[in-house]
């Protein structure tokens, strides 16, 4: 169906909301933003509710430009729903409105600082020979059987134990991290809210939140070396961290600590199975692993779109942005954008520069973007070394059902 786009000539194939989230949607949604670009580059979608921006020019403006807001997105996402539900989901409002990526500034720049106190360079740095171990654990259990499932046996796993030893918390209850997390993401990313998706997301609001109240309660009385303690002390000019804060940084850290990393371990060695001469490569010259993360990090996307929320009325390429309009840096359409990127739908692990925006851009660039680097250059390179005639054995993948958070639920190797 054809419509024509309010204050261009143009017309826009409306193809792409009939096709968002459908199986060949999902296995490759870069052929749908190549599209966008070309025929509608400031796009509305009703079913995101939202407009979606697939040049790169575009998306890495929007990341920085002061009149898109981070802070009102939970509650442009809950004015999705149907009004009398509303006043129910105000536990969930309250909570999501503390993330750090969901603030704005002068609140931002105050929780980041605080935060970058704890959550330092040297922190992560330190981190190396224990991811190392880990990783080389996780290899040894699976080394004898031949085969395994990389997200399940080993890219969920390694950065749900670094995240929850970071935090000071239990690794075996990783699993259920990965259910509230989950829960709570879904209303985040799938398109416009749903009453369901809603409700289960508020209940995982309230089991993150009484499992961390006894965690903070046991770090009050007895310290330890764990970034949970080191945020209960933490200090910037006097300014500390409210304990409201303190939920929404820990439970912000345990989703966006483990989502990313585990969708860039995944996505990557996906894309080196799927092109054998790149993986080859890497392993007759494993010092390419930095420059491979980053190619990994723009050729799949973990993270597809960040959103913003518009302050005031304004224009962009003919199309009039109201106030109050969600609006969508599309950052898998960016990372693939032929203007920014010479043939961006090859795999290149030698690409320079890469000037992706996996990690977003400007304030709200991502935290624990060094984090996620190390877990992976040190799980890709490591499995390369030990497994390298790991193969998949079966191509029919089945792909989270997410407008943002992009890797496979499966990824069976024989090895």
């Amino acid at each position: 169906m054809l419509i024509e786009s309010a204050g261009a000539e143009r017309t826009i194939d409306k193809s792409f909301d009939q096709n968002l989230l459908t199986p060949a949607y999902l296995a490759n949604p870069y052929q749908y933003y190549h599209q966008l670009r070309r025929e509608a580059p400031v796009y509305w979608s009703e079913a995101m509710g939202a407009w979606l921006l697939t040049r790169y020019r575009d998306a890495e403006a929007a990341l920085r430009d002061p009149r898109l807001m981070s802070g009102t997105r939970t509650t442009a996402a809950i004015q999705q729903l149907p009004a009398a539900v509303q006043p129910e989901m105000e536990a969930l409002h309250n909570h999501i409105s503390t993330w750090m990526g969901f603030i704005d500034p002068p609140d931002h720049t105050r929780l980041r600082a605080l935060v970058g106190n704890a959550f330092t360079p040297r922190m992560i740095r330190n981190l190396r020979p224990r991811i190392q171990v880990i990783v080389d654990e996780l290899l040894d259990r699976v080394q004898d059987a031949g085969r395994m499932d990389l997200i399940a046996d080993f890219a969920f796993p390694l950065p749900a134990i670094v995240i929850a030893e970071m935090l000071g918390l239990p690794p075996e209850d990783r699993e259920q991290f990965k259910q509230w997390s989950n829960d709570v993401m879904a209303f985040l990313g799938t398109g416009r809210s749903r009453v369901d998706v809603a409700r289960r997301a508020q209940q995982g609001v309230y089991a993150l939140k009484d499992y961390l109240r006894g965690i903070f309660r046991q770090r009050r009385q007895r310290p330890q070396e764990d970034l949970v303690s080191a945020l209960l002390v933490v200090e910037e000019e006097g300014d500390r961290l409210s304990e409201e804060e303190m939920f929404g940084m820990c439970v912000f850290l345990l989703v966006a600590g483990h989502e990313t990393t585990l969708a860039l371990i995944g996505n990557g060695l996906l894309a080196l199975l799927r092109n054998p001469e790149q993986k080859q490569m890497l392993q007759e010259d494993p010092g390419l692993i930095d420059s491979a993360v980053e190619e990994f990090l723009r050729y799949d996307s973990p993270i597809q779109h960040q959103t913003r929320v518009a302050r005031e009325d304004f224009e962009l390429e003919g199309q009039r942005i109201l106030r109050g309009d969600r609006v969508l840096p599309m950052l898998g359409a960016a990372n693939r954008d032929p203007a920014q990127f010479a043939d961006p739908d090859r795999l290149d692990i030698r690409r320079q520069p890469n000037p992706h925006l996996a990690f977003g851009y400007g304030i709200h660039f991502c935290l624990g973007a060094p984090l996620a680097r190390l877990e992976g250059q040190i799980a890709i390179h490591t499995i390369l070394r030990r497994l390298p005639r790991m193969q998949l054995t079966d191509g029919n993948l089945r792909w989270r059902v997410h407008t943002s958070m992009r890797h496979p639920e499966l990824l069976p190797v024989g090895f």
